[in-house]
């Protein structure tokens, strides 16, 4: 049996180093609390644009209620604006002065 010769090239190991792709970061989307506002609105708006259920939307609007801020989902920078602007520009129709925010988690 022969030894590996180090002049073969068809035995030559090839390594490639590969880059590491970053995830990109992620922002939080804040609804805060006002006096004006029904309470109502903001379960509907938490259902229509937020995909949740009666009940999560409930809960969530009662979080916002009672602590002032609560957070409504997590998504990448251009999710999470449209988001955003989406509640903005649908309160404002409704003439509610509902806020929503937006911060890098």
């Amino acid at each position: 049996m022969t030894g590996a010769n180090d002049d073969d090239p068809d035995s030559a190991v090839v390594t490639r180093t590969r880059a590491k792709t970053k995830r990109p970061p992620l922002y939080k989307v804040l609804l805060l609390n006002d006096d004006y506002t029904p309470m109502e609105f903001v379960v509907a708006v938490l259902e229509r644009f937020f995909g949740m259920s009666h009940a999560q939307a409930f809960e969530i609007m009662l979080t916002v209620h009672k602590k002032g801020v609560a957070v409504v989902g997590v998504f990448s920078h251009e999710i999470a604006e449209t988001k955003v602007a989406q509640v903005m520009d649908y309160a404002r129709r409704h003439q509610h002065p509902l806020q929503c925010t937006m911060e890098k988690e």
